[in-house]
């Protein structure tokens, strides 16, 4: 199994001519660094979370799912086990090298950016807004793609200059329109998908949706009936593990500490409830649909 690439959380393989293998797995992240201990089912959580969001989103833009089923795998992928659940047949493509950010609220970065500049990436906003305010319309805030450390916010002007007008102005169209149906569907569910960003391609000269959709690393998901402007929100994410670190002493710098198990079990949990509110489906049921087993069963 030859290894393509690996990220903070992924593992990439060579999968033949024109496809790779996208593993999930169970590593988690925090402050830009990967910490020792894994969240049980992460990656499963991630790559179920994302499948959803392929199907649904698949008439607004093709994607590079080719397919999640272990036995359609080439070989030796097949034969794994560990990989049912975790792990995506993918069209290989030419990645853009911009991360499209999406933002319905003013959290994070954004109300950073706002506070000490009045504006998001060169985004006009009004005046008097507070922490997690719901903005007037979502706006396509992108970053570049960092390898290491953390992205920077692109103006308009600059996405241009990096990728060309053209292929900017088309990259705002489907971040946005992607984002708004997500945050409809997600608020159906009573969740408010804060933000988001997404990652494009080019395969055999078609622009696809590649990576993960609208998951818990890769968004803000908050309940809705615990909504209030003015201050931070409750999440659907590591927010376990992040309180947890600053509380523990680590100064953000390698190495990080590990986590105790009532926070692994906590922020476990919660990826769980962010699948479960989204899809309506029970994780249990993906697990044995997908022929996986949970990590939390296997060791039992």
């Amino acid at each position: 199994m030859e290894l393509h690439a690996r990220g903070k959380v992924r593992d990439i393989y060579e999968a033949g001519e024109d496809a790779l293998l996208l593993v999930a797995s169970d590593r988690i992240s925090a402050f830009d660094v990967v910490l020792p201990t894994p969240i049980p089912d992460k990656g499963r959580v991630l790559t179920g979370l994302s499948l959803f969001w392929f199907d649904k989103t698949r008439d607004i833009v093709a994607n590079h799912v080719l397919s999640a089923e272990r036995l359609k795998f080439p070989e030796p992928f097949s034969g794994d086990p560990e990989l049912a659940g975790r792990a995506t047949l993918v069209r290989r493509a030419q990645v853009v090298p911009v991360e499209c950010v999406a933002r319905g609220y003013l959290s994070g970065s954004g109300w950073k950016q706002y506070r000490e500049e009045g504006h998001v990436c060169g985004v006009p906003l009004p005046a008097g807004l507070v922490e997690s305010d719901h903005l007037p319309e979502p706006i396509f805030t992108p970053t570049t793609k960092a390898a290491e450390g953390h992205d920077m916010p692109l103006t308009p002007e600059e996405t241009e200059s990096l990728v060309g007008k053209g292929l900017a102005e088309k990259l705002k169209e489907l971040t946005l329109s992607i984002y708004e149906r997500a945050a409809a569907i997600a608020l159906e569910r009573g969740i408010i998908l804060a933000d988001t960003k997404f990652e494009f391609g080019f395969a055999a000269g078609e622009l696809i949706l590649i990576d993960e959709v609208c998951t818990p690393d890769s968004s803000r998901f908050w309940p809705a009936g615990l909504y209030q402007p003015g201050r931070g929100q409750p999440s659907f994410d590591k927010q376990y593990v992040r309180d947890w670190l600053d509380g523990s002493g680590w100064d953000h710098e390698p190495p990080p500490p590990s986590l105790p198990a009532d926070v692994v079990e906590r922020t476990a949990a919660k990826y769980v409830e962010a699948y479960e509110s989204i899809t309506g489906e029970p994780f249990a049921r993906y697990l044995a649909r997908m022929g996986a087993v949970s990590e939390e069963s296997r060791e039992r």
